[in-house]
């Protein structure tokens, strides 16, 4: 595995030119197919795509000697171009688009050259190689040791898509009421850390009234009790929340302490969502 990271990986479309030592009748130059197959004059298709240069002429010398064509070939494989020398970034950046890359780079050096994570996202950003379509995740941790300590490298025409984050809503009678996104190293967040978050219930909550509002698969909303006050006192287990969930903390008066799950879900659609 890692002596494939020591160069470009071959996929379609990519122009190679094959070399087979002591036998200049068999050189030739041709373009892998959208499969990742590279037709030789002798010997067929031979499968070279995700390879290094070095492992597909290996394959080719498995394939002649296969095909009893040859006794000791020696065949020496170059790419002249590639297809693409583009690494395509989309979603949450700061400057989406394409950039140039001639040579494999770790992940963290080309989210750079897109201006870096925005506050909205995901820290789950998703690869998509070029060579043969896998589909890998990669973690951009916040610890610098593991962030730098398990590089991924990004070849040229390899896609990275960064999704965003989720978003959880503190509301009411809190004293910065809006939506937060789960964007720390854990993509998670509490219902105390989101409380938090919100710069804590005011001195007017009534946190043992508190109610959290899950949206259920059918598209209406769970009412579960919150037993806020008693969680804040260490007297009941902190909860963790999902991605949408609202936390509503009511008012000392009673006409917000009313308010139903509609008018709360709704109130959430306009909250501000705060970056930081």
């Amino acid at each position: 595995m890692f002596a494939q990271r020591e160069s470009l990986l071959i996929g379609p479309g990519d122009l190679a030119h094959v070399q087979v030592f002591d036998t200049p009748d068999l050189d030739e130059t041709a373009r892998v197919n959208d499969a990742g197959e590279l037709p030789l004059l002798l010997g067929g298709n031979v499968k070279v795509a995700s390879l290094t240069p070095a492992a597909a002429a290996r394959a080719i010398e498995g394939r002649l000697l296969e095909a009893h064509l040859m006794l000791h070939p020696r065949v020496l494989v170059t790419i002249e171009q590639y297809a693409t020398q583009n690494v395509s970034v989309m979603g949450q950046v700061v400057k989406p688009g394409a950039y140039a890359i001639g040579t494999p780079r770790p992940v963290l050096d080309v989210l750079t050259l897109a201006g870096g994570l925005t506050d909205l996202a995901n820290r789950h950003v998703i690869i998509e190689r070029h060579a043969n379509g896998e589909q890998l995740t990669y973690f951009v941790s916040n610890d610098p040791h593991d962030a730098f300590g398990h590089p991924e490298l990004v070849y040229p025409g390899d896609r990275i898509l960064v999704p965003k984050t989720g978003i959880v809503y503190i509301l009411g009678d809190v004293s910065r009421p809006g939506g937060f996104p789960m964007s720390n190293n854990d993509s998670a967040l509490t219902v105390l850390q989101a409380v938090a978050l919100a710069g804590g219930t005011t001195s007017s909550a009534v946190p043992s009234k508190a109610k959290l509002i899950r949206k259920e698969g059918d598209g209406g909303f769970e009412d579960i009790p919150l037993p806020l006050s008693a969680m804040q006192k260490g007297k009941k287990p902190d909860l963790q929340m999902q991605a949408g969930d609202i936390v509503y903390v009511p008012f000392s008066y009673l006409r917000n302490a009313a308010l139903g799950l509609t008018g709360i879900a709704a109130s959430a659609t306009s909250a501000v969502i705060y970056s930081k």
